[in-house]
């Protein structure tokens, strides 16, 4: 798809009547098992995205995978859902787990609604966005930094349960299982 044919306009309304579907809601840590993670990488034209399943608290790897597909869509701030999406539910297509960190962010969006948030919209499950910076423009109140990672919630966890989570799985600043799908998606082993 050409940046050419897209109406940036619509798609901006778009993000922000799904926005408010978001449910922002506090998660029962002590039920959550199972932490999935996901990072998209870039080289040549190819989109290599990495899916690493942990246990949760300990973080031992339960599963990891790695998909490589065409880029459809260039880099466009604040638009990086369009470019992610695909590569990223190919990445867990099939998967299980009871939470996704997901490399973007959530409600920490000018518009309220980035890549983490359309993924857990989508998947209807709970999801956080993790960010090593945050976007200009984003609402007040919808992020913490917890260590070196700007924590938004995605769908349906709030941003003190989504916070506590990061916290819990934190390695040297940043979420163990993101720092592994990084790697993988990068091409390095796990």
């Amino acid at each position: 798809m050409s940046r050419a044919n897209v109406n940036f306009k619509k798609i901006a309304e778009v993000q922000r009547k799904l926005s408010k579907r978001i449910v922002e809601k506090p998660l029962d840590i002590s039920r959550i098992k199972t932490i999935g993670a996901v990072d998209v990488s870039y080289k040549k034209g190819k989109a290599k995205a990495a899916f690493v399943l942990c246990s949760f608290p300990s973080c031992e790897i339960l599963k990891a995978k790695v998909i490589e597909t065409n880029v459809d869509f260039p880099y466009i701030p604040t638009f990086f859902f369009l470019r992610e999406t695909r590569p990223v539910l190919l990445a867990i297509r099939g998967e299980t787990f009871d939470v996704l960190l997901v490399e973007g962010h959530g409600k920490a969006h000018p518009r309220g609604y980035g890549l983490a948030s359309h993924i857990g919209l989508l998947l209807k499950k709970p999801t956080i966005g993790i960010a090593k910076k945050p976007l200009r423009g984003y609402p007040e109140g919808s992020l913490v930094k917890v260590g070196k990672a700007y924590v938004s919630v995605g769908n349906l966890i709030d941003l003190n349960s989504a916070a506590k989570i990061v916290e819990m799985v934190n390695e040297n600043g940043y979420p163990k299982p993101l720092k592994i799908a990084d790697k993988l998606s990068k091409g390095a082993e796990k």
